[in-house]
């Protein structure tokens, strides 16, 4: 199964975060876009969280935001939420895993992003 892109958009929430205390607080909306022949369910999600001293983290699970949504030939489905790192730079990148209405599970790739401060990478 093809046909599944991912985008993402990311913005630092000054208002959440302290420096002082290495607290940085990202929210990022990602939106999932079906440009295929079939639709299908997002099934689980796959997270890995770097942050900029190379420390990783796993999050793992059903669905995202608490929903498993169905996504139908030519339609989008978006949601937002957030991470929280202890450095001011780090990245995402994980997988989703589908299944179409048929049954086949199939895995879909989440790029890397980059969560930054603005102006703490030159």
């Amino acid at each position: 199964m093809t046909g599944i892109e991912v985008s993402v958009a990311t913005q630092f929430v000054d208002s959440e975060s302290d420096f002082v205390k290495g607290r940085f607080f990202f929210a990022y909306t990602i939106t999932i876009a079906n440009r295929g022949a079939r639709a299908a369910q997002l099934l689980n999600r796959h997270w890995i969280i770097t942050n900029g001293e190379g420390e990783v983290r796993e999050v793992k699970g059903p669905g995202v935001v608490g929903e498993q949504p169905r996504i139908t030939p030519a339609r989008e489905y978006s949601y937002s939420s957030a991470c929280v790192l202890e450095t001011p730079v780090g990245t995402m990148q994980g997988a989703y895993e589908f299944q179409t209405d048929e049954g086949q599970r199939f895995s879909v790739s989440i790029p890397m992003f980059t969560l930054s401060v603005p102006n703490a990478v030159h």
